[in-house]
């Protein structure tokens, strides 16, 4: 037994079925495409108010079902399929290899056939794609990697057996995802951790193990002031750097995960600047970084990073003369 299409999918084939069979009866047209002449009924009220950019009367698509029969005026361009330029599909099924080679971030087999579609679709363009590309042989995902991704899918809470390489340790903790981040060909998971009552960031081959809990996922609010950041602590690979905050920036701490070298709260001169050590994923995002406070957030070592950040800068005042 086929499943039923979605309402969009069969509204996109609607209107080149349409203009194929000018003035079919309702009830045949809801039999072929697998719907009861009620429901076609509303499909096609809302066929009536799609159309192009703009959305004057002109631009809409121009449906008229009255007497039991379906007639099209304007298609709005939509009485053929849409087909990939070259370009287009290029760029998908590279985007599809980066992600089918990237561990956890999507269903494998699902991506693996949207590849053979897309390649089957372009037709003799495909080849010049996939010339020298290897292909992925291991059909079988890691299932801690498909749980953990399915926890973020279904925004279910994670217990995870998790290898901390800072500290050296196994632990076990419940986590409430938020998203997955990949870096340096690396997939993470960004959690609300309970134990740690923070943020964290959780490298999946550093996971051991990852059952999908029947609770919801509920990161406190405090969470979304400490996400988006690509600081990734647990991981001793990537680089570090020394930087000194101005005093009323202090807040870069808490929403970039940024270790102070002291007590902030309790820090002699609340006036002074406080120095701390940061974690980065490139070179190129730790000069983003800085640039944009404006010498409110400074680097105190790393001199060759500090003088292309003074250029980059320097370059910018000038385009303002």
């Amino acid at each position: 037994m086929s499943a039923q299409p979605s309402r969009l999918s069969r509204l996109l084939a609607m209107v080149p079925y349409f203009q194929a069979h000018r003035g079919i009866a309702i009830e045949q047209a809801a039999a072929d495409l697998g719907v009861t002449p009620k429901q076609l009924t509303k499909d096609l009220e809302l066929l009536f108010v799609c159309g192009l950019p703009g959305y004057y009367p002109d631009d809409l698509i121009e449906l008229e079902f009255s007497e039991g029969h379906v007639h099209v005026g304007f298609t709005a361009g939509m009485d053929r399929p849409l087909r990939l330029t070259t370009t287009e599909s290029s760029t998908l099924l590279v985007a599809l290899r980066a992600l089918v080679d990237t561990p956890g971030v999507v269903d494998r087999d699902a991506a693996r056939r949207a590849i053979a579609k897309i390649e089957q679709a372009v037709g003799a363009a495909g080849p010049a794609v996939a010339a020298g590309a290897e292909v992925d042989t291991d059909s079988e995902e890691n299932p801690t990697y498909a749980a953990i991704r399915d926890a973020v899918k279904h925004g279910r809470a994670l217990r995870l057996r998790y290898y901390s390489a800072t500290r050296d340790s196994v632990a076990d903790r419940v986590v409430d995802p938020i998203r997955l981040q990949v870096m340096d060909q690396h997939t993470y998971l960004e959690a609300w951790c309970r134990l740690s009552e923070g943020v964290r960031l959780f490298r999946f081959d550093r996971v051991d193990a990852a059952t999908e809990l029947e609770e919801k996922s509920a990161p406190p609010p405090q969470a979304a002031g400490q996400s988006s950041s690509p600081v990734l602590q647990d991981d001793p690979d990537l680089p570090q750097a020394h930087i000194e905050i101005d005093a009323d920036h202090l807040w870069v701490f808490d929403y970039y995960l940024i270790e102070p070298d002291e007590d902030i709260a309790n820090r002699p001169d609340p006036a002074l600047p406080v120095r701390g050590r940061l974690v980065y994923g490139s070179p190129e995002w730790l000069s983003r970084f800085l640039l944009g406070f404006g010498g409110a957030v400074r680097l105190l070592d790393d001199e060759p990073t500090a003088a292309r950040i003074r250029t980059a800068a320097g370059a910018a005042r000038a385009r303002y003369r």
